[in-house]
């Protein structure tokens, strides 16, 4: 069962390493992909590693205003989609995102 895993793993590796444009990824639309470009992303493969936190407020420096936080849980969802996860809609990173703010704040 490993090397299925493992095999399967490699597969959306190779798959997600093909999207050309952000659009092409769950839960992600042209607003959400502008804002990607507005931050200097230009690749969904950049998203490999990021921090989706950071990157929102990446996002709230460069327009001068406080998004909404759910733009988090989107962001999470695509940095994770991108590094090999299951594509989730971006709602499944809320609880994670609430966690990590308050955790962060003590």
């Amino acid at each position: 069962m490993a090397l299925r895993k493992r095999s399967s793993e490699k597969k959306n590796s190779i798959t997600r390493t093909a999207f050309t444009s952000f659009e092409e990824l769950p839960n992600i639309g042209p607003a959400m992909a502008a804002d990607f470009r507005r931050i200097g992303l230009n690749h969904p493969t950049e998203l490999v590693g990021k921090d989706p936190f950071i990157l929102y407020d990446t996002l709230c420096k460069k327009t001068g205003t406080r998004h909404d936080p759910c733009v988090i849980d989107v962001f999470i969802a695509a940095v994770r989609y991108m590094e090999g996860g299951r594509a989730q809609p971006w709602w499944a990173f809320t609880k994670e995102r609430k966690e990590t703010l308050l955790n962060r704040r003590h």
